[in-house]
């Protein structure tokens, strides 16, 4: 008769023990780390991506999400289902007990703070940093959900939907004649800074047939004097959507008056919407009209 394990011991085994059909996929994240993850991934906290969410429904997969989400437009329409996963924090604050607290297979995060990444992975947390920093990196990162949660069909649809639209944009900016494409200059937090010649908002001026007179700078954020947002006098201007100032705080400012996208009335504020999400396809639309 063989002997019987104690009930903790195998109720532990039971925990730890791989689902039936699991497997395991090798990740290397936007830090460089190589991270081995079990899939499919049931208990997930989203620091980052979390408009994913909704587009590859990984309501049942998520059990603990970033303070901000409660505040995305997008997830505030599933209020029902986002007021069952708890905040873990934020970015840039990670509460990581709480974290721990819910015994997650996978924590999805940014990379601002990559001390914090460590300290979690120091802690026993299986922990992959992204930050989409082009539309190529973007789709990358949604396919990734899509095999990380068992949901590659589902991502392979939003995928092709996003390609429809931008595909719908560049049939129409394809008729603009290069001589008559805009100077298109997007602001973030502070009104001097700009993007410059890298990052998703700097692609989206290309693929709307705009024209970005700082993509010369080797830079997503870079502070600039207005002294030279004056010399590439942009004839259109887009405000990042989180920003505190809108188009009235430019139009009414005489330092910017002799710029001509304030001169012609061309400053818009995009929609408070997630760049890293496929909303940046409907985002690219708006611009481009």
């Amino acid at each position: 008769m063989k002997a019987q394990l104690p009930l903790p011991i195998m109720a532990l085994l039971a925990v730890l023990a791989p689902p039936v059909g699991a497997s395991t996929l090798v990740v290397r994240d936007k830090l460089g780390r190589r991270v081995e993850v079990g899939v499919p991934v049931k208990r997930a906290v989203l620091i980052s991506l979390y408009e994913l969410i909704p587009a590859l429904d990984l309501w049942d997969r998520v059990v603990g999400i970033n303070r901000w989400a409660f505040e995305n437009t997008l997830l505030r329409r599933f209020r029902g289902r986002l007021k069952r996963i708890p905040p873990v924090g934020t970015g840039g604050d990670v509460n990581v007990e709480a974290i721990m607290a819910l015994r997650p297979d996978l924590v999805i995060t940014w990379v601002y703070k990559p001390q914090v990444v460590g300290f979690m992975e120091k802690r026993g947390l299986r922990v992959i940093a992204v930050y989409p920093e082009s539309l190529q990196e973007l789709y990358r990162d949604v396919r990734l959900c899509g095999r990380l949660f068992a949901r590659r069909q589902r991502a392979k649809e939003v995928l092709s939907l996003m390609d429809g639209i931008f595909d719908l944009i560049r049939s129409r900016v394809s008729k603009i004649p290069q001589g008559k494409r805009r100077t298109v200059l997007w602001l973030w937090g502070k009104p001097t800074t700009v993007n410059g010649g890298i990052g998703v908002q700097h692609e989206v001026i290309r693929l709307i047939g705009g024209i970005n007179p700082a993509r010369h700078i080797r830079a997503k954020n870079v502070d600039v004097s207005l002294e030279r947002i004056l010399v590439w006098n942009p004839e259109v201007i887009f405000i990042w959507g989180s920003a505190s100032y809108g188009p009235q705080d430019l139009i009414q400012s005489s330092q910017w008056a002799a710029v001509r996208a304030i001169r012609e009335g061309r400053v818009y504020k995009a929609p408070p919407w997630s760049t890293w999400s496929p909303r940046l396809a409907l985002m690219a639309l708006w611009m481009a009209r």
